[in-house]
């Protein structure tokens, strides 16, 4: 294991945590690469590992109860929210998860780089998103956390029953939410055209992006919990069919949940038993 490996393995929540990731899986990068990957990270995910005292890490396994994260004082960053999905998802059954996919957290970011693109889509088309009906799709942008949920992208796109369509939740509209459609609408055309899909550009163009009303943050730090929440609701009550055309899913309404039940989620996480990373 090389010394610069050993020093980013420090940064396990920023853009050095990305590049440690990399060289742990043995992938090849060019100094151009590792300082691109920089770029990208350095924007969504800042280094904070100077900030902090530094003690020597312990070789005992450690308890999850040692380690839960300060959601109420500090914005999850990617290796926190990674943990708490991991963990979420593992708590749903297999018969529940097989109508569900979802991309890491990083990858939407990664994809807004012309020099990683093509590697992005790659990793897309191996999770096969167009068997599944419903694809979460994390995506941290301007320090900002919210979920687009590609809906029935296996269907045609001229379906009056179930034709697909996407929703961007946000719980901080204020924030503009549609200020991402341009991107995540030239996201979606390259990974229906890396499929080989034989929809035309036109009829892409023109899926809807529906972004409802939803439950807002109180604060400027809980936007990673809200989309957790928004996985986790999602997945317990989405309709075996849903179209636009009949409106939002049943249960998505400004008045979806409350404060509590939002804190009560994150206790009932805090107490699933930790997985390895």
């Amino acid at each position: 294991m090389t010394e610069s490996y050993l020093d980013y393995s420090k940064h396990r929540s920023c853009w050095r945590h990305m590049v440690a990731h990399l060289h742990a899986q043995k992938k090849r990068m060019t100094k151009r690469e590792i300082e691109e990957i920089k770029e990208i990270f350095e924007f969504t995910t800042p280094c904070f590992s100077n900030t902090f005292p530094h003690h020597e890490r312990s070789k005992r396994r450690t308890n999850c109860k040692n380690i839960i994260i300060h959601k109420e004082k500090k914005k999850l960053d990617t290796a926190a929210f990674e943990w708490y999905f991991r963990n979420l998802w593992k708590s749903f059954s297999d018969d529940k998860k097989s109508s569900f996919g979802y991309l890491d957290c990083l990858w939407f970011s990664f994809y807004l780089k012309t020099s990683s693109r093509e590697k992005v889509l790659n990793w897309i088309k191996k999770k096969r998103i167009f068997s599944k009906k419903y694809v979460f799709v994390p995506i941290v942008c301007w320090n900002h956390w919210s979920l687009l949920i590609l809906c029935h992208f296996g269907e045609s796109l001229e379906s009056k029953i179930r034709a697909p369509c996407m929703l961007l939740l946000d719980s901080l509209q204020m924030a503009n939410p549609k200020r991402l459609e341009p991107n995540i609408r030239k996201f979606v055309f390259d990974i229906y055209k890396e499929e080989g899909r034989p929809e035309s550009k036109q009829l892409i163009t023109k899926i809807p992006m529906l972004v409802p009303k939803v439950p807002q943050q109180r604060n400027g730090e809980e936007c990673g919990n809200f989309v957790l929440y928004f996985i986790n609701l999602f997945m317990d009550g989405a309709p075996e069919n849903f179209s636009v055309s009949e409106g939002y899913p049943y249960f998505m309404k400004k008045n979806w949940f409350g404060p509590e039940a939002l804190e009560h989620f994150f206790r009932k996480l805090d107490s699933i038993p930790k997985l390895d990373l």
